[in-house]
């Protein structure tokens, strides 16, 4: 069975991935520090951005392809995915702030959190 469906959104977090990337790199630069961020809030908050994104995207990923394989609905998917988009951007907008700003850093992993469930829950469903 090909995928047809979580491809695509992988795609579009790759883009984001990308862009954290970037984002991290250039405030690395500005900031003059290759290793560590020593202090500097702006630059402590982009890395733990790109590095949340690289903790929980590709294991999101792998779980919603598996759900997928496994013969989820393509309305799940494509709820579970946008879920899994909107969340990891919010995450990311809400910890970039200085100060944080609290109330999308929790929306972001709620919605990151309910996109893992979903594929999760759906996976074991399969074998029932």
């Amino acid at each position: 069975m090909a995928l047809e469906i979580v491809p695509v959104y992988a795609a579009l977090l790759g883009l984001i991935y990308i862009a954290l990337t970037l984002r991290a790199v250039m405030a690395r630069r500005t900031a003059q520090k290759l290793i560590g961020a020593l202090g500097q809030e702006a630059l402590d908050r982009r890395l733990r951005v790109h590095g949340n994104f690289a903790e929980y995207a590709p294991l999101a990923l792998l779980l919603l392809a598996f759900a997928e394989a496994r013969g989820a609905s393509a309305t799940a998917l494509h709820a579970a995915c946008a879920a899994l988009v909107v969340g990891r951007l919010c995450h990311a907008w809400g910890v970039s702030r200085v100060p944080e700003v609290l109330r999308w850093r929790q929306i972001g992993m709620v919605l990151t959190l309910a996109a893992i469930a979903a594929a999760t829950i759906r996976i074991f469903a399969s074998y029932l």
